[in-house]
């Protein structure tokens, strides 16, 4: 198993292909596929990595390695699964592959100094496969959690993951356009909406070209849709509410574009600016 794994991830990153839908690097990807495609736990590398593999399976590794490579489709589309913060994930072309920094701080706690006893009612807007959806409700267990998305395709990915983990009676899907069909007020509203900015679209590696351009692509300055929902935010929140936005490398267009707010940023694993924390009182 391991050797097959080294000898994937020096097929992979001779392939040239681009991480950053689970992975970081070319070792880290091979030992997901490799695993996956032999039926293998993907936490237990070091158990397996002596096992020796027979040539067909070895074979049907080679294949899914270089259909990796060739179709430039990130490795969750090829599995069907994706994990975020230790828990599975279906996902496919119909929605971008789950990796929001927000799953981080619904784990750790770092956004429940703003919560509380009246915290009952949460959002996760532009809610994708239901990944964040689900784990506000495993983090929040005693909250009912609304998961709204403009594509009906994604909301088909979002029902499967919620009956997946046994949520339905907690977790309310619905079709909407930014805010314009929810039914706030809301005491939490997550969001990791498209933001990614023109130029940045233009660059991106055949793996995120791949991903639905609907939940990526924010605009020229990537702030298209947050305009409308910082607009439309104090409307949907109730007195202590706050909204909790990832906006990834765009911070500088965010505060371009939003000079005057006041905001809290939170720290992530891949730093201070990525997301941020505004409460109703200063959106108002």
């Amino acid at each position: 198993v391991i050797q097959l794994i080294e000898a994937g991830a020096k097929l992979l990153a001779q392939g040239g292909v681009a991480f950053g839908h689970g992975t970081t690097n070319a070792f880290d990807e091979a030992a997901w596929l490799v695993l996956w495609r032999l039926k293998l736990p993907l936490d237990e590398l070091e158990s397996v990595a002596d096992r020796e593999v027979s040539p067909a399976d070895a074979q049907r590794v080679g294949a899914l390695l270089q259909e990796r490579i060739d179709t430039r489709l990130p490795a969750a589309y090829l599995t069907r699964e994706a994990w975020l913060q230790g828990v599975s994930f279906f996902v496919d072309e119909r929605t971008i592959v789950p990796r929001s920094f927000i799953a981080e701080l619904l784990a750790d706690g770092t956004i429940d100094p703003w919560l509380g006893g009246h915290t009952q009612r949460v959002l996760d807007l532009c809610t994708g496969n239901g990944s964040l959806a689900v784990l506000a409700a495993m983090a929040y267990p005693d909250v009912k959690v609304d998961a709204a998305d403009l594509s009906t395709s994604a909301l088909e990915v979002a029902a499967i993951n919620v009956a997946r983990h046994q949520l339905d009676d907690r977790i309310t899907l619905m079709h909407s356009d930014g805010l314009a069909d929810v039914r706030g007020p809301y005491d939490l509203i997550l969001c990791n909406p498209p933001y990614v900015n023109a130029r940045s679209m233009s660059q991106l590696p055949a793996e995120y070209q791949a991903e639905p351009e609907l939940a990526l692509a924010g605009g020229t300055d990537g702030m298209d849709f947050i305009r409308g929902l910082l607009a439309d935010a104090p409307a949907c929140l109730s007195d202590n509410g706050v909204l909790v936005l990832e906006i990834g490398n765009e911070r500088e267009n965010f505060e371009t574009a939003f000079p005057q707010l006041e905001v809290v940023w939170l720290s992530t694993s891949a730093g201070e600016d990525q997301v941020l924390l505004l409460t109703r009182d200063n959106l108002a």
